[in-house]
């Protein structure tokens, strides 16, 4: 029996430490110098990690070949912890106006933090639309594997 971690227990546990982030984040939602943009982070922490634990628990029911297996693990903890991340940023800087004109609530940084978080944004939103749509294909797969 091996003793490496399968991928869906690597998703549990990932999950589980975007979790914490995002609790530990609402800690410190009010030192930050846009706690509107703080609060979206401490919100994107706890729903990205849950999400991540109810891939890992999805993960045995997708039916998929391993490469497609490994593109989805790393897809999905780079949009996940993208998110949590981008929104920090964007809280502790006063960033956020160009992609996140709302939640910046008239804040503004430097172009290169407004870029770093534009970045990051854009990428995590294509990333995770990626994400979803090979779910969708493996839960499908694997409801047509099941059936036979």
């Amino acid at each position: 029996m091996s003793t490496q971690p399968k991928i869906n227990d690597k998703l549990l546990l990932a999950g589980v430490i975007l979790l914490l982030l995002g609790l530990v984040t609402g800690l410190g939602v009010g030192m930050m110098e846009n706690p509107r943009m703080g609060l979206s982070s401490h919100m994107q922490g706890i729903t990205n990690g849950l999400l991540l634990v109810g891939m890992g628990l999805l993960w045995p029911r997708l039916a998929m070949g391993d490469r497609a297996l490994a593109t989805l693990f790393w897809l999905s903890l780079y949009g996940t912890y993208a998110n949590w991340l981008a929104t920090l940023l964007a809280g502790i800087w006063g960033a956020g106006h160009k992609m996140m004109p709302l939640a910046a609530a008239g804040h503004s940084g430097l172009p290169v933090q407004e870029q770093i978080i534009a970045f990051l944004l854009m990428s995590l939103t294509a990333v995770m639309l990626i994400v979803c749509l090979m779910l969708i294909w493996g839960l499908a797969a694997g409801m047509r594997s099941r059936r036979v």
